[in-house]
């Protein structure tokens, strides 16, 4: 029997091998669907997922109502960014006064903000929402207005834990608390398993806001080298836990912020297994994981994870409503202990926002709306970087993610990118420089 994800992955590669050695052109269009069953006997499911899949690749484009057709994005020639390539060593230099300028003016409508990673108004399903709303209100208890309880609402609990299939999970409600955020769901892993002094390891770029949030918390940050499109160095990782010098490890493995980067599942399988060899706790924020450009979700560290020694971090500010503050965490074995300094901490997360994401999830409506988000953000980064080729300096070095918000732009060597974001803020213009993603003299 023929292995039909092999399959469209093969027929994928083919159509890619056509396209760049010439035998299809910029303009040509592609057989039907129908058309490529009938000549090949594969399933319209395999096709069209490997369409899909060469369309991630921004080899192809659908046109409403015409077909697939090579896109003249197939012919652009992109060079990536460099790895970073921090010292392995803790750093702690002050970025608070460059951020506060960064993000001071994120309500601003009459400022482009290049430099926010979360959708447009114009992409939420907000009437759909509105409605659910007014339904929680009634089904809820006193409208609502009562705490619930402390690992979370159950409604949404079941949800995502259904929907943890998705990414290869087998998750039930007991094994997920829902927080009011995903940055909050790293906040409690982070209070819960670390102490003021210790050392935890993360990429480089890195979130500023969970580097920001480490160290109002006390700990030393150790920056590893990372690649911008398959993430942290894995040599990097292993010499950073055996020095037995780290307390944990703090990553983004699907399209990270701010590079982009996604690491393959054999680097996710290593990463765990390592975790599991020096029993170190690996925080994973996968928040980004359903924003994919290609036919099917990726998966995560917890994916592959046997032992509990993985955090799964996830919400969905990025993707649904940002400020309903839905966020929650798989803990694996430190269940309790989170469950504990929750109490102490939160008590409580929103209820009735999470009532309504809970059921917005129930009635099957979120693929829906997340396959709309992802062709347009795919469309938007596609067209983000044509305009970076087109327009930048020679030389200029620019990521390709396979999803999420995220591009990460190398500028020459002398550009200093603070300057570079005043001189944008005087035409309205707001993006994210380089440095903020580090504490130490990278970017």
């Amino acid at each position: 029997m023929k292995n039909s994800n092999y399959l469209y992955l093969q027929f994928a590669d083919r159509i890619e091998k056509q396209i760049k050695s010439g035998v299809l052109n910029v303009g040509d269009k592609l057989p039907s669907i129908r058309e490529v069953c009938a000549e090949t006997g594969y399933s319209m499911s395999t096709v069209s997922k490997a369409y899909y899949e060469v369309e991630s690749r921004s080899l192809i484009e659908s046109r409403p109502q015409s077909g697939y057709y090579v896109s003249n994005t197939s012919s652009r020639i992109i060079t990536e960014p460099s790895p970073s390539s921090p010292i392995l060593k803790c750093a702690n230099i002050d970025r608070e006064d460059l951020i506060d300028q960064v993000y001071g003016n994120m309500t601003d409508k009459n400022i482009t903000m290049l430099s926010l990673g979360f959708p447009s108004n114009e992409l939420l399903p907000i009437a759909k929402l509105n409605k659910g709303m007014i339904q929680a209100m009634r089904d809820l208890p006193n409208s609502g207005t009562s705490y619930e309880q402390v690992q979370g609402n159950l409604n949404l609990r079941k949800e995502i834990a259904r929907w943890s299939f998705t990414w290869g999970g087998s998750l039930t409600e007991k094994d997920i608390i829902t927080m009011p955020g995903c940055t909050s769901a790293i906040s409690h892993c982070l209070m819960t398993l670390t102490k003021p002094g210790d050392t935890i390891i993360t990429e480089s770029p890195a979130y500023f806001g969970i580097l920001q949030l480490a160290k109002s918390l006390g700990l030393y940050i150790m920056e590893l080298p990372t690649n911008m499109t398959t993430g942290i160095e894995l040599d990097a990782l292993k010499k950073a836990l055996s020095s037995k010098k780290v307390k944990l490890c703090l990553l983004m493995s699907n399209f990270s912020n701010p590079s982009g980067s996604m690491m393959p599942a054999e680097h996710k399988i290593e990463v765990v297994r390592l975790m599991e060899f020096y029993n170190i706790p690996l925080i994973e924020d996968d928040i980004h994981g359903d924003l994919y450009f290609g036919s099917s979700r990726p998966t995560n560290c917890k994916t592959y994870d046997e032992s509990g020694i993985v955090l799964c971090c996830s919400s969905v500010s990025k993707t649904l409503a940002p400020g309903y503050r839905v966020g929650w965490v798989s803990p694996g074995k430190f269940k309790k202990e989170i469950l504990r300094n929750k109490i102490y901490h939160t008590l409580s997360s929103p209820t009735i926002t999470h009532q309504v994401v809970g059921d917005f999830l129930k009635n099957g409506r979120y693929e829906n709306h997340l396959r709309k988000i992802r062709q347009i953000l795919h469309h938007n980064c596609n067209n983000y970087i044509n305009t970076i080729l087109e327009s930048f300096p020679k030389g200029t070095k620019v990521s390709q993610p396979q999803g999420g918000f995220f591009l990460w732009i190398e500028l020459d060597e002398n550009v200093d990118t603070a300057a570079f974001y005043h001189l944008a803020m005087q035409h309205n213009i707001s993006i994210a420089p380089g440095r903020i993603f580090s504490f130490q003299d990278q970017f």
